[in-house]
């Protein structure tokens, strides 16, 4: 089976914004974004526009690269 991006960068979303002590709303307030988006994004059933992995990005304090690598927390 080939890769999952969405599914990959969702992991990855939802490690750093638990990395940073957030709730999906938490998240989502700062960012700009409905929770129900974040959840989305998480979930891997919504695709990330670059405008929202920026916002993300910058929500979370890591370069927009970080949502893309595997694992994206590794302490």
């Amino acid at each position: 089976m080939g890769r999952d991006p969405l599914g990959e960068f969702g992991e990855n979303l939802r490690a750093l914004r638990e990395a940073a002590g957030l709730t999906q709303e938490e998240l989502g307030a700062i960012a700009g974004i409905q929770m129900a988006d974040i959840s989305r994004l998480e979930s891997g059933i919504r695709d990330a526009r670059i405008t929202t992995i920026i916002r993300l990005a910058d929500a979370l304090a890591v370069e927009p690269g970080r949502l893309f690598e595997k694992p994206a927390v590794s302490e």
